[in-house]
């Protein structure tokens, strides 16, 4: 059974910065591609970002691109997602996943965290 327990949320002010967490275990970690998701009040759940356990390669939205960053730590069996310069526009409930192949559907990913919520004032 896969589990993942994403951490680290909070209310921030704009221009601020926060780190992400997600502790991962149940599956063989170099088969599988690690996503962050998000979904603001009122509306449908968004990639944000994606990483290759084996390759390290990365995927990123363009509203997030050059602000957020994505990686992992393979000893811990932890992906993080540093937020940086956040906005508002950045508020919402971010949730990790898991598949089995990089893409940016979450009908691609199977397992799924409670969620963290992400708040940022202006």
């Amino acid at each position: 059974q896969v589990q993942l327990v994403e951490s680290g949320g909070g209310l921030v002010q704009a221009g601020g910065s926060l780190r992400l967490s997600c502790a991962a275990s149940g599956w063989i970690l170099s088969r599988t591609v690690m996503g962050w998701f998000r979904q603001a009040p009122g509306l449908e759940r968004e990639f944000v970002a994606a990483i290759s356990w084996r390759s390290r390669s990365t995927d990123y939205a363009d509203s997030v691109k050059g602000r957020f960053t994505i990686s992992r730590d393979n000893a811990k069996n932890t992906v993080y997602l540093q937020m940086d310069s956040l906005k508002p526009e950045d508020t919402a409930v971010y949730y990790c996943a898991a598949a089995s192949a990089p893409s940016r559907s979450q009908d691609e990913y199977a397992s799924w965290g409670q969620g963290t919520q992400v708040t940022v004032s202006s």
